[in-house]
This record gives C-alpha cells, sequence and structure tokens, in this order.
C-alpha cells in the first residue's frame, strides 16, 4: 500500500492508504480531524470542503493519489483557533448561521476561500462562489450577512492578504 506524507493545518502526517482512498476520508479516519463532513460522495454538497494549497476543494473526490506536488490542507480545525477564531468564524457566531450545523464547516471553508479572492464581495459575488454549497436548513440569508460581516471587519483590521 502506498505511503503519502501529508501537511494537514500544519502538522506533519503519514499515512498509509490506497491511491484511491478519498481524502475526506483519511483526513477523517486516517489523521483524526472529524470536522469535514461527508455529505453527498460527489462533490455536488461542499459539505467536505478543505483547503489544499489556499484553494477550496471538495475532498469526496479528490483521491490521495491527485495530492503529488501540493504542499498545505487546511480543514475548519485550522482556520482560526480556539483562542482567536477567524473573522468568518466569528461572524457566524454573531450572525447565528448555523441551524442544523452539518454544513457549516464546508460553508465557513468556502466563505474564507472566498474573501480570501474577492475581500469585499457583493452579493452576486457571494451567491456565485457559494451555489456550490447546499444547506438543508436553508440559512442562506444569514450566510451572506455573515460573509459580509466578516468581509467588512477584515477590511478594518488589515486581515486580507
Amino acid at each position: 500500500m502506498p505511503k503519502y506524507n501529508l501537511t494537514v493545518n500544519k502538522k506533519k502526517y503519514q499515512i498509509e492508504a490506497e491511491a484511491d482512498m478519498p481524502l475526506l476520508w483519511a483526513i477523517r479516519d486516517l489523521v483524526g480531524l472529524k470536522g469535514t463532513k461527508y455529505g453527498c460522495g460527489m462533490a455536488m454538497c461542499g459539505a467536505c470542503t478543505i483547503h489544499i494549497d489556499g484553494n477550496a476543494t471538495r475532498s469526496c473526490s479528490m483521491p490521495l493519489s491527485a495530492l503529488k506536488g501540493k504542499e498545505k490542507i487546511t480543514t475548519i480545525e485550522g482556520v482560526g483557533s480556539p483562542a482567536t477564531l477567524h473573522a468568518v468564524q466569528e461572524a457566524w457566531i454573531a450572525e447565528q448561521v448555523p441551524q442544523c450545523g452539518y454544513c457549516q464547516s464546508g460553508q465557513i471553508m468556502s466563505a474564507v476561500a472566498l474573501l480570501a479572492e474577492t475581500p469585499n464581495p457583493t452579493d452576486e459575488d457571494i451567491d456565485a462562489y457559494m451555489s456550490g454549497n447546499i444547506c438543508r436548513c436553508g440559512t442562506y440569508d444569514r450566510i451572506r450577512k455573515a460573509i459580509k460581516s466578516a468581509a467588512s471587519s477584515q477590511t478594518k483590521v488589515g486581515m486580507n492578504k
């Protein structure tokens, strides 16, 4: 069985797994980080969204073999910290975005990537970027409001790169 060296949330892991194992299962079952969720298994709902080298990526359809040349994987556990939440996490709390909460790690990961690309998104930017993230509870208005709030707070403190 092949071995893979992964850097997840700035920590190095060596795992042994089949080449076609989806990254989602490696993260959850082999690395032990449970924040990234399984939703549909077809990269259509966004619950499994993580960042690979800063890009929002659906981990349920990314085989381990496709990680060659990729350096940095970030999961929801690597966004902010318990002591210092990311602006998006703070906005999610302030706007009371989650209802059931299942999709929220993927929603947050996509929102963080959106703001890295588009620091001051319009409603249309948000709707277009986040359209692949499904929320069964329908909290889309709160999600949009939280993203705009996070964008505003990042701009105020110069957090955008």
